[in-house]
């Protein structure tokens, strides 16, 4: 195994974990199709990327920041729920992206690049995917009393809109990240595929989180294997192989 797909292992198995486990609190909060509209709002910063030559992730993680800032004041001053802002949002970026994409490299912008990764960009993913984790495992119980009841979950001293800031900018950069591997296109199935592995089988709301860790991280690993073999995109074979993973779930469900 040479370095280059060492490296690449490393990145996507960490993104896919940290990626499963945020996933698993949005899909409890029926939210886990906003992954897709955020992994839209990335492609005019990809697009700046791939244009000047820096690092995608970089450019991912600077407009969404403005999005998230941007949908976030928008709540502020509307009615509309999030994913209804998020949508707005996106797709005014969307149609933004395609004015000045170059053509050559669409392909790594909507499907994601593992071929050129850095040990720095291994580590820094890394770092960053912790630092996600323990913010994620912070908020993440009192995410899920206030999607039952949000009047509930002020009544138990729960900050709803600091948590909810929080909630957005772990999505907005775990999408950054999962943009690089799987691109803008499939950034949605990246959060929501292994949630839906992981409900399918999990009895216990720790046992659905850590299922759906693994669940990630393994879909990832398999995804890379697969493009070191047959060197297709590995961003389709990510989402291929997390979709494997959810069938082999519905058998197990169906068997017990």
């Amino acid at each position: 195994m040479n370095t280059q797909i060492l490296l690449a292992l490393i990145l996507s198995g960490t993104i896919g974990a940290i990626a499963g486990y945020l996933g698993s609190l949005m899909l409890s909060k029926r939210m886990a199709l906003m992954g897709g509209a955020l992994g839209h709002l990335t492609l005019p910063g990809v697009a700046l990327a791939l244009l000047y030559d820096f690092d995608v992730s970089v450019g991912a993680t600077l407009f969404l920041a403005f999005g998230v800032l941007l949908i976030w004041l928008l709540e502020q001053k509307t009615r509309l729920h999030l994913e209804a802002l998020t949508a707005v949002v996106f797709s005014a970026s969307l149609a933004t992206a395609f004015l000045f994409l170059p053509k050559d490299e669409i392909d790594i912008a909507l499907l994601g690049d593992v071929s050129q990764i850095t040990s720095m960009t291994v580590l820094v993913t890394v770092i960053i995917s912790i630092a996600l984790f323990f913010t994620v495992k912070k908020i993440y119980s009192s995410m899920v009393l206030s999607s039952i009841s949000s009047d509930l979950a002020q009544t138990s001293g729960v900050n709803l809109k600091l948590n909810n800031a929080l909630y957005l900018v772990c999505i907005a950069v775990t999408v950054a990240l999962g943009v690089r591997i799987v691109g803008g296109l499939m950034t949605a199935a990246l959060l929501a595929i292994p949630a839906c592995t992981a409900k399918n089988i999990s009895s216990n709301l720790s046992q659905y989180t850590i299922v759906s860790t693994i669940a990630g991280g393994l879909a990832c690993v398999l995804g890379v294997i697969a493009y070191a073999i047959s060197d297709v995109p590995a961003g389709p074979l990510i989402i291929i192989a997390s979709a494997l993973l959810f069938l082999v779930s519905v058998f197990k469900q169906q068997k017990s």
